[in-house]
């Protein structure tokens, strides 16, 4: 996350979209003293938190809109518009970084906090909330915004579209997954009768950290499917109604689709990675299959525990 928000790495392989030349354009509005892990580890000590083994220690979150919008107001009095909302919430003693990036498409904003309450105890989940809270954090904001910018718009909430939000990070675990299946179905190719046991181990090693990752991605997949579909939907209506009408015409309309066409190409490789990894599942011998999907749901299992066992500690000192 340091590597990307900083600017820290060579190359972009995963985000075409950054324009290297223009990097220099970015500017901080919080500045990080240290690297992320050395900020976090200065903020957990001076709280003096308690801090498990799944604990959220840091919270990254986006700060942006139209880019058209910025043709017309300043993109740094926006950002320290929505800078002055944030710390409200979070406390800006626990904010590590407040970036704007201007070297890709649209101007935006990475802002990480470390998740302290007042009372300096580690939880995401009582500062974000559940799914209500964090869309009254949103409605928030648009009424934070709105008194400055008359002209800002709130998104409608998921609530209202019965739509769930596809997040960017399941692309990117889908490339992970996708580069560590490689590697695996390639040790499984290399297997003869001199290194069948030897190649057979290191295979096994591999599927053991990627199954549960692929199983999480499929689980999510399957809970997101609705959506995907919409994107589909969508489409092929918008391809109907356009059927008897030059597209060339009418910009507003060709904008709606070629986002919606993204979006769509988007959903349709997410699904393409999804279906792979089923297969691959499926191919798994069942013994094997059912030893991993028996190592993956502990892992589950301990991680309810664990949340269960905490919440529990700061309800008894409470």
């Amino acid at each position: 996350m340091e590597a990307h928000h900083e600017r820290k790495k060579e190359a972009y392989v995963s985000n075409p979209d950054i324009d290297k030349a223009k990097s220099s354009d970015n500017y901080h509005l919080i500045k990080p003293e240290f690297t992320y892990y050395k900020e976090i580890e200065n903020r957990l000590e001076a709280g003096g938190c308690k801090v498990r083994s799944n604990s959220v220690k840091l919270v990254d979150t986006l700060i942006t809109t139209k880019k058209e919008f910025f043709d017309f107001f300043s993109d740094k009095d926006y950002f320290e518009r929505a800078l002055e909302f944030i710390s409200e919430r979070v406390g800006k003693e626990n904010i590590v970084s407040a970036v704007v990036h201007l070297d890709e498409k649209t101007p935006h904003m990475h802002l990480c906090f470390v998740p302290l309450t007042e009372d300096k105890r580690l939880s995401a989940k009582e500062i974000l909330g559940n799914k209500a809270k964090m869309s009254k954090w949103q409605d928030d904001f648009y009424a934070h915004m709105k008194e400055v910018y008359d002209c800002f718009e709130r998104g409608k909430p998921a609530k209202e579209t019965n739509r769930k939000h596809i997040p960017v990070r399941l692309f990117k675990d889908a490339t992970q997954l996708n580069n560590q299946l490689e590697k695996i179905e390639k040790a499984l190719e290399d297997i003869n009768m001199l290194n069948a046991s030897k190649k057979r181990d290191a295979a096994v090693e591999m599927l053991n950290e990627w199954f549960p990752k692929a199983s999480s991605f499929i689980s999510e997949v399957n809970r997101l499917k609705d959506n995907i579909d919409y994107f589909q939907e969508k489409e092929n209506e918008l391809r109907e109604e356009n059927a008897g009408l030059k597209m060339e015409k009418n910009t507003q309309r060709q904008e709606f689709r070629k986002e919606l066409r993204a979006k769509n190409d988007y959903t349709e490789k997410l699904y393409e990675s999804y279906k792979s990894y089923v297969d691959f599942v499926n191919f798994i011998p069942k013994d094997l299959r059912n030893k991993l999907n028996k190592a993956y749901l502990e892992q589950q299992q301990q991680i309810k525990l664990e949340e269960q066992e905490y919440d529990m500690e700061y309800e008894w000192e409470g």
